[in-house]
């Protein structure tokens, strides 16, 4: 069996177990979906199993395939970390630090952690990216990043990954100072309809959070919607227009600490959720990681008391 499954078998998996698709994880690794398609039956004949279901015209993982998903993804970080790990020696550098943060937290939290990390000089580069929440996550589980900053994932998406809560935050309803809700205390929820909002996309970790919340509130359909997980353009967006943008609380926390955008006084306790350090479940870390992790949750305890 070792010598039927190679690298290729395992990061054509991995891809399309992440896209749900053939032709998407065709088009991410430049190969011809029969190709793709090739290289899985090629795996399931070596394993004896089939790793994939079709669900309606789509596919889906098998529960053989969610087994052998955590196993793989260990796997492919391993060989990346054994990749990372020469390049080091030869360049006589500690190990990097790559980090996956979510907007809740890059704002709020890394800054302040990634100068705290500076200071003790491991000698390891660091890199921090964000992007979607299951983007990271994928990334986290094949060696790409070593540690994701967030919110807790669905269930389905932390197989193979541990979760360490830091603190809880809420999604809010964030609009710029003086937007016309902000004078009327009183306002009905139905009012949001007259507003452009600014949504998590469907991937995004707060959106069943947020989809909960409007549907418990009798706001089935919002006319003018855009999706986004971009915070930059978020905070541009509602600081030029009168538009309201559907946030977790982290993401502008400073700017409300600023004055430059207002909470509008709605009601979001149900939509309270776990912020911490997300790492893959194997417990390999190395030192510059786990000083890293104890400074973002030295900042989290200072961002929690103050």
């Amino acid at each position: 069996m070792d010598q039927q499954i190679k690298f290729r078998h395992l990061q054509t998996f991995m891809e399309v177990a992440r896209q749900k698709s053939v032709s998407k994880a065709a088009d991410v690794l430049a190969l011809t979906q029969p190709a793709v398609t090739r290289t899985i039956r090629e795996l399931e004949d070596a394993l004896g199993v089939r790793l994939f279901e079709k669900d309606g015209r789509g596919i889906r993982i098998s529960r053989f395939g969610e087994v052998f998903l955590r196993h793989a993804g260990s796997s492919v970080a391993a060989l990346r970390q054994g990749v990372d790990s020469i390049q080091q020696a030869l360049r006589s550098e500690g190990p990097p630090v790559r980090i996956g943060a979510l907007p809740t937290v890059s704002a709020r939290i890394m800054p302040d952690a990634v100068a705290q990390f500076l200071k003790e000089n491991t000698g390891s580069p660091i890199t921090v990216v964000t992007g979607d929440n299951s983007v990271l996550l994928e990334q986290l589980r094949t060696g790409a990043l070593d540690l994701v900053v967030g919110r807790l994932a669905p269930p389905e998406m932390m197989i193979g990954l541990s979760f360490e809560p830091l603190y809880s935050e809420h999604v809010i309803f964030a609009v710029r100072t003086g937007h016309p809700l902000m004078s009327k205390p009183n306002f009905s929820l139905g009012e949001l309809r007259d507003y452009t909002i600014l949504m998590p996309t469907p991937n995004a970790v707060i959106r069943p959070f947020v989809d909960r919340f409007l549907v418990t509130n009798g706001i089935a359909e919002l006319p003018v919607r855009i999706e986004t997980v971009s915070d930059a353009f978020g905070r541009a967006y509602i600081r030029a227009h009168d538009a309201i943008w559907i946030i977790s609380e982290g993401a502008v926390a400073n700017d409300i600490r600023d004055g430059r955008v207002a909470r509008l006084p709605i009601d979001t306790s149900e939509t309270v959720g776990s912020v911490g350090l997300t790492t893959r479940g194997t417990g390999d870390q190395s030192l510059a990681l786990s000083i890293f992790m104890q400074s973002v949750r030295a900042v989290a305890r200072q961002t929690a008391d103050g």
